[in-house]
């Protein structure tokens, strides 16, 4: 199961990186806008809508493959915490545990909460 695991993780952080640069590469609807009011030579006001390129169908093969790798890592994470013993193998009952037995000191007040308190002398009254 960890090979899985590697492999997932992988597949993951690969997706990601190219995704990003398929996204980066495309060109955007909006820079035909600048041209169709500078020099007419776009044919609408923001492209061609009706038709996808091969970057554009890349980039949702891509974000699938992350997308199936996210829920595949989030299902596996998942099983494996409902694989453990509930024998103390949470960290928190494991910080817990000390904290019980250790003997209990009576709780500051007043001025021993105040930094430097203890150290000052308090100032004389003055009438």
């Amino acid at each position: 199961m960890n090979f899985l695991h590697n492999l997932l993780i992988a597949l993951q952080i690969i997706s990601a990186l190219v995704m990003i640069g398929l996204v980066l590469v495309q060109h955007g609807k909006g820079a035909d806008m600048g041209a169709s009011f500078g020099s007419g030579a776009s044919g609408s006001l923001f492209g061609a809508t009706g038709s996808a390129n091969f970057l554009s169908r890349s980039t949702a093969v891509c974000a699938t493959v992350f997308f199936a790798a996210t829920l595949a890592l989030a299902f596996y994470a998942n099983d494996r915490v409902a694989s453990r013993p509930s024998g103390g193998s949470s960290v928190l009952e494991g910080s817990a545990a000390p904290a019980a037995s250790a003997p209990s000191a009576p709780a500051p007040t007043g001025a021993a909460l105040v930094p430097g308190a203890a150290s000052a002398p308090a100032p004389a009254a003055s009438k």
